[in-house]
């Protein structure tokens, strides 16, 4: 890397004192696990989505095990989702017992899962249909739930990308039977580790409950508090809380979310405003603009174009790429277990696309600086 280059990186956090007075305020409190600052983020954060129920869990990824539990996936079932998506969104199914039945996304415009791939893959084994809104762009969420609804399935979001993010007006999270989000480091909603699992399902929130803690019918705080001596164990439950500082963290992140969601169009505009004259790139979602987020900012590359020899460019000149997702039922372990071969317009777009940097405070001399590398680079080919 030329060190007189600035280093552009991926994505950054949007941290500030806010962030280290809630750890502080945390520490000085004594109580580190599912106490006053989880009760808070939950009611918040089932109030930004517009749900009954905010369920914070460990991660995303026990977001999307326990989504896929209380949906009744189990030894047998299959669970219809796409294959470009991170590898978590299969895994949890897998997790269960369950089979994931890949379904190819919708165009080379659309890279969310196609409705009519859905339709196609359900069986009577089918138990779920998980989507996910790829980047923080809305899956087709009426056509998909019309779905579910003719089959009598359960309907999960992995919105694990979309915090903030609209269709049609309504927030992506509260669309589904049960929506499962991330707090992952690079997420717009960023604590490191951590998790929510939002539904408008009693039932569901109640199990829920119950086996992200052991299966114990009372916690650490109620019995610290008298509200209860003992407890029982009514269910096969998993340690996957979130703890009190994460929780504290989130909140801070939550009350930013809006804010930095809005800079993120604003970067994203100024994206596209300067990809619009450069050969050899198309841009994915391009009507979706005011409801999405942006978590990342993804762009296609043509099939003349070298994507390595494309980043390694960029790497050098100081900016930080990556690709979002190699295909998960091209990976070993899935390959083996879940051989498919109708996937054609996700191995094209996974083996097209590119991401280029995007975070809450990239300046505009950083997407200028981006731009006229790419510029510079399509300009020698």
């Amino acid at each position: 890397m030329n060190d007189s280059n600035p280093v552009i990186p991926l994505f950054d956090l949007d941290y500030g004192p806010e962030e280290e007075q809630a750890v502080l305020r945390v520490l000085h409190s004594k109580w580190l696990t599912m106490g006053e600052e989880i009760a808070a983020l939950e009611q918040e954060f089932a109030a930004f989505c517009g749900v009954r129920h905010a369920l914070a869990v460990s991660s995303g990824t026990t977001a999307l095990h326990l989504a896929n539990v209380v949906a009744g996936v189990k030894q047998g079932s299959e669970v219809v989702c796409p294959s470009l998506t991170f590898a978590a969104t299969a895994n949890a199914v897998i997790y269960t017992g369950g089979t994931p039945v890949f379904a190819d996304i919708a165009s080379a415009d659309d890279w969310t899962v196609s409705p009519a791939k859905i339709a196609e893959k359900i069986t009577p084994r089918t138990k779920a249909i998980v989507v996910m809104h790829y980047g923080g762009f809305a899956c087709r969420m009426e056509e998909i739930s019309a779905i579910a609804r003719l089959h009598k399935i359960a309907l999960i979001e992995d919105a694990a990308h979309a915090p903030g993010s609209t269709y049609r007006g309504k927030k992506l999270g509260a669309i589904g039977d049960i929506s499962c989000f991330s707090f992952f480091s690079n997420k717009n909603i960023s604590t490191g580790e951590g998790g929510m699992i939002c539904t408008n399902n009693d039932d569901y929130a109640a199990q829920i409950k119950i086996i992200r803690s052991h299966g114990m019918t009372s916690g650490t705080v109620d019995r610290h508090r008298g509200h209860s001596f003992s407890y029982d164990i009514t269910a096969l439950g998993y340690n996957y809380r979130l703890d009190e500082i994460h929780a504290a963290l989130g909140r801070v992140q939550l009350g930013k979310l809006t804010e930095g969601n809005r800079q993120r169009r604003l970067a994203a505009r100024r994206y596209k405003e300067g990809l619009k004259k450069l050969p050899g790139i198309k841009l994915p979602f391009a009507d979706r603009e005011a409801e999405a987020n942006y978590h990342f900012f993804p762009v296609l590359l043509d099939d003349a174009v070298n994507r390595q020899d494309l980043m390694s460019y960029l790497r050098r000149r100081g900016i930080q790429t990556s690709i979002h997702y190699p295909p998960v039922h091209n990976f070993s372990f899935h390959r083996q277990l879940f051989p498919t071969s109708d996937m054609q317009l996700t191995e094209h777009i996974a083996g097209h696309e590119l991401t280029l940097p995007m975070f809450v405070g990239i300046k505009d001399e950083q997407i200028d600086f981006i731009l006229d590398s790419l510029t510079g680079y399509f300009s020698n080919i």
